[in-house]
């Protein structure tokens, strides 16, 4: 049986505790993944998501509760053991880039770490092969697009081969091509290798395609299921600064317009499918 690998318990942050007047950032927060899942979180902005990276990381400990990750209470002690298993991709390609080209970029995690240079040279190889950029070696990575720099960023924490990826807003500033190139690497590594994957977002379309969401509002958890469920509750989600995937939007216009449709779909791919199939039954 899979284990958990990360999980919060009843874990509150205040950013400045001993000012009753100031909210918690986050405020009794349970939940927790277990290997080999792919789950989403999800908020608008001040929800809590980013005060959750960093308590995941340890860049920040919790005041009240705990965090565990790897079997390991998250503590100055444990800190390192935990990270060394953790890989990260953050919002901005550009400001994780250290390389002068792909490949020394990917190694310079692995350098810091110790790996042996054979091992390394293997590690790099086979990280970008992982995202399709094994022939972009020697390029220069700032003349790649958006979707290729984040793929990049990708391959640096495969070659760290950690236990769980976190995607902390890793599509936010990429084009809707860009967005499409990430996540389809994600979802072609998830099935090639059983990644457990943490998706940080804002947004429901990447969402979608996780196997369970946690919706966040103002530090508190407020739902949480598969995204079947979650997303059955449009005017909730709307009604917190969330929209429904496009699908699912067309798919209400298309059914107001008298087109039975189910509602359901939650990628264009689904809702071509179902439009599909309707039109070519009549």
């Amino acid at each position: 049986m899979k284990g958990t690998i990360l999980s919060f318990e009843n874990v509150t942050f205040t950013y400045v505790p001993e000012d009753e007047t100031v909210k918690p950032a986050v405020s009794d927060l349970s939940f927790s993944i277990q290997e080999g899942e792919w789950v989403a979180l999800v908020g608008h902005n001040g929800s809590g998501k980013s005060t959750i990276a960093k308590l995941m990381n340890g860049l920040l400990f919790p005041q009240q509760g705990s965090v565990r990750a790897m079997e390991l209470t998250m503590s100055e002690d444990s800190l390192w053991e935990i990270r060394s298993q953790m890989g990260m991709v953050f919002q901005n390609p550009d400001n994780q880039f250290v390389g002068a080209t792909v490949q020394d970029d990917v190694a310079f995690a692995l350098e810091n770490n110790g790996v042996p240079h054979g091992e390394m040279v293997v590690r790099v190889r086979e990280s970008l092969q992982q995202v399709k950029m094994d022939d972009y070696m020697d390029h220069e990575p700032h003349h790649l697009s958006g979707g290729q720099k984040q793929r990049v960023a990708i391959a640096g924490a495969l070659a760290l081969r950690p236990r769980l990826l976190i995607l902390d807003e890793a599509t936010s500033m990429l084009d809707p091509q860009g967005r499409r190139e990430v996540i389809e690497t994600i979802r072609e590594l998830r099935e090639a290798t059983g990644l457990t994957v943490l998706s940080i977002t804002h947004d429901l379309e990447e969402a979608a395609l996780a196997e369970r969401v946690l919706v966040m509002n103002a530090g508190h958890k407020q739902m949480e299921g598969t995204p079947e469920e979650v997303f059955s509750s449009g005017e909730e989600l709307t009604g917190m600064g969330l929209d429904l995937p496009f699908a699912m939007r067309m798919a209400g216009l298309l059914q107001k317009a008298g087109v039975p449709l189910s509602g359901e779909s939650m990628t264009e791919h689904e809702l071509v499918e179902e439009l599909w199939t309707y039109y070519s039954s009549k």
